[in-house]
């Protein structure tokens, strides 16, 4: 791998790798000291052209584990509020020595432009772009469902797939970047994904994915997913009215009380173990998800915020520690 842009190209071996990566990585986080000095003297750009606090930070957390100096560029304050373009900001910090850049962006395909340019030489991850991907998410929830999955089935996590295992995605599908990369990915993977969604927040094309769709929460949660993702209702990237109000989204498809009483009931592939709850967070409390589904023993939200670190790890040892004569990217 040269870059990571997104989870549709990405290939079994390479998830796997950066998994089974991240498990290493995982066991340093766990260590009195925690770090490595695999990364010492490489310098790792974190470039948000959005607000995000759980993504940048825990890049730089990442970064910092690996002994890799961090640099964090944010637009607002910046020479971007003065007119700068992406171009001239990226040969900024090209010539400043960046050897990763962590791009976050608003337009869908920012990433894989970067990547395809002249502009810089630097390892291009992709934090997010637009509505397109978020590959780093989709590998932390990845990490979350297997060690999860495996172990249930008297499999260590390390080397295994998500073969058999039925996740469930609810919610805003159509402005969701995590929906996109996980549906990629944990199909690549082996798992059967299904999507639950008012057909408001479903996007064009659907039909071409390969997942099964309900029209209701209730009767997907009776096809007894062995995992259930929900989404953030991003009210910020909602020029229209989607759905009539909130109390009407958490009465159809939000995880109450109710409902997790199900969730509580169902069981994993066949096994004792109970289904997990993901989240890719934040949370709105009280309208996707309830309080008691938040804190329950079946959620991981803590687990994937631990795995991101742990994965972030991973992507940047690979891309920066390997030999990228290949110039493949990913």
């Amino acid at each position: 791998m040269r870059h990571l842009l997104d989870t549709s190209s990405l290939s079994r071996q390479d998830a796997l790798a950066i998994l089974d990566t991240a498990e290493e990585m995982a066991a340093v986080s766990s260590r009195e000291v925690k770090k490595l000095p695999t990364l010492r003297g490489r310098t790792v750009v974190n470039l948000f052209y959005e607000d995000s606090t759980r993504t940048r930070v825990s890049f730089e957390t990442a970064a910092k584990r690996l002994s890799a100096d961090v640099v964090n560029f944010s637009a607002k304050g910046s020479s971007v509020s003065k007119g700068e373009s992406l171009k001239d900001t990226v040969q900024t910090l090209e010539a400043m020595g960046a050897d990763a850049i962590v791009i976050r962006h608003g337009a869908s395909g920012a990433a894989a432009q970067l990547a395809a340019s002249d502009w810089t030489e630097a390892a291009v991850i992709n934090a997010g772009d637009g509505t397109h991907e978020h590959p780093t998410q989709a590998l932390l929830d990845a990490l979350t469902l297997r060690r999860g999955w495996c172990p249930a089935h008297g499999r260590p996590p390390r080397g295994g797939d998500l073969a058999g295992m039925k996740v469930l995605i609810v919610g805003d599908i159509l402005h969701s970047r995590v929906a996109r990369s996980n549906v990629w990915l944990l199909t690549t993977l082996g798992a059967e994904v299904s999507l639950a969604a008012p057909a408001t927040l479903l996007p064009k094309g659907i039909s071409d994915w390969p997942v099964t769709v309900h029209h209701s929460l209730d009767a997907a949660l009776a096809a007894d997913p062995d995992a259930v993702m929900m989404l953030r209702i991003q009210a910020e990237r909602m020029g229209g009215a989607y759905f009539p109000h909130a109390a009407e989204y958490t009465r159809r498809w939000g995880l109450t009380d109710e409902r997790l009483t199900v969730l509580q009931q169902l069981q994993m592939g066949g096994t004792s173990e109970p289904a997990l709850l993901l989240h890719p967070g934040p949370m709105n409390r009280g309208v996707e998800i309830s309080a008691a589904a938040a804190d329950s023993p079946q959620a991981k939200i803590l687990d994937q915020v631990a795995h991101g670190v742990a994965v972030r790890m991973a992507v940047l040892h690979l891309l920066l520690s390997q030999n990228h004569d290949d110039g493949s990217t990913a």
